[in-house]
């Protein structure tokens, strides 16, 4: 096996289980909606065909070389499938037997496999899918907007951006247009779209910061491509091109799978929110006693005005007036550190070990003190135990 058939075959392999890993989350997230089952026929047509490529390849065999043409010819009636689910309408019939007509003749011609003819079928195929999805962005262009809610407009936006991007990687794959390419590209930029469609469905705050994990990920496994070719004892161009592009792939498919498994586990164990939603208890105490079974709570301990007369009572009124969640980092809460406030609310929280002061009432003083871990200390905990503060100062003392 050469260099550049080694590299093919890895980053295709990658490129399968990278798309089988988006398929599984997309399912998860929503099993039961018509457009995800029309995105997992897509990408599942996508990921066999990476799958049966990447097996030839490194096998040498040339009967599944072969085979991998039926699921490469049938790439555009799963472009064509997705596209009619977004619009919500069919296509127009003419273009749907074009495109599921030819993609039966091609996937069988292809499968029959000629070497006299390999190089024009090879051009027949890309055009094919060239103009398939030529079709479908002429149907997403040509869309009548005001049938579509503005969510889905901005859908089929982020999906026209990640087809333009996507087929300059899928004409690297047909070595007969760029024969002096060091690597195939198609699977990589599959999974640059299929890593970019999953971020699309996340808010606005997490898209951010999954999209600066991922040029994280994007600029650290590039470097590290870089870095491992030099491994060899020769280094040129294309070696370190193939380095970088098995790199990139391979760090996106294994962020992929632990972007699944971490959803995974978390679905597995409700967080803090989720063990409010789904508690039994009619009142503050018995609310509690319910949070103390979460991590974050287990060392929370409820302090009412009664057990707070060693602290002076008065003057914790009159600073707690304005305050709901108290976090020691931010002490001394814009007073000066000798402010007998601040002191006598410093020496509550070291008594407990606390990093927090969660305050329900201020007259009469009602307060819970809680250590945070240091590794849950982010912005989403800090809006949970805002959230969760005042749910336990609606929920009633008694029944």
């Amino acid at each position: 096996m050469t260099p550049g058939m080694i590299a093919d075959s890895i980053v295709n392999l990658c490129g399968a289980i990278g798309l089988g890993v988006a398929m599984a989350t997309l399912y998860r997230r929503d099993p039961r909606s018509p457009l995800t089952r029309r995105l997992l026929v897509a990408l599942g047509i996508i990921a066999l065909l990476f799958l049966v490529r990447g097996v030839a390849w490194w096998s040498g065999s040339g009967a599944l070389d072969n085979l991998s043409m039926i699921p490469a010819a049938l790439i555009p009636l799963g472009a064509l499938i997705v596209t009619e689910g977004m619009l919500r309408r069919h296509a127009p019939r003419p273009a749907k037997i074009v495109i599921l007509a030819g993609g039966i003749a091609l996937g069988l011609a292809g499968a029959v496999g000629s070497e006299r003819f390999a190089a024009p079928f090879a051009i027949l195929l890309v055009l094919f899918q060239l103009g398939g999805f030529a079709i479908c962005a002429w149907l997403l262009a040509t869309r009548d907007r005001t049938t579509l809610m503005a969510s889905e407009n901005r859908s089929i936006g982020r999906l026209a951006v990640g087809a333009v991007l996507v087929i300059p990687f899928i004409v690297t794959d047909f070595r007969v247009l760029m024969p002096d390419i060091p690597v195939r590209l198609g699977a990589l930029g599959a999974l640059l779209v299929v890593t970019a469609i999953l971020i699309a469905e996340r808010g606005a705050e997490t898209q951010r910061q999954a999209l600066l994990m991922t040029a994280l990920r994007l600029s650290s496994s590039a470097l590290l491509g870089i870095a491992a070719a030099f491994v060899a004892p020769e280094v040129d161009a294309a070696q370190v091109m193939r380095f970088c592009a098995i790199a990139i792939a391979g760090v996106l498919t294994i962020g992929l799978m632990v972007d699944a498994l971490r959803a995974h586990f978390e679905s597995q164990v409700p967080g803090v929110l989720n063990s409010v939603a789904a508690s039994p208890a009619r009142t503050r105490d018995a609310l509690i006693a319910e949070l103390a079974r979460h991590p974050i709570f287990e060392s929370a301990r409820r302090y009412r005005e009664g057990e707070l007369l060693s602290y002076d009572p008065p003057l914790l009124r009159d600073f707690l007036s304005s305050v709901r969640v108290l976090r020691r980092p931010d002490a001394p809460w814009g007073l000066s550190s000798s402010d007998p406030a601040v002191e006598r609310v410093m020496s509550l929280l070291a008594a407990n070990s606390a990093t927090h002061l969660i305050v329900l009432s201020h007259d009469p003083i009602d307060v819970i003190a809680l250590a945070v871990p240091v590794i849950s200390a982010d912005p989403a905990t800090e809006t949970a135990l805002a959230l969760v503060r005042r749910l336990l100062a609606l929920t009633p003392e008694t029944i």
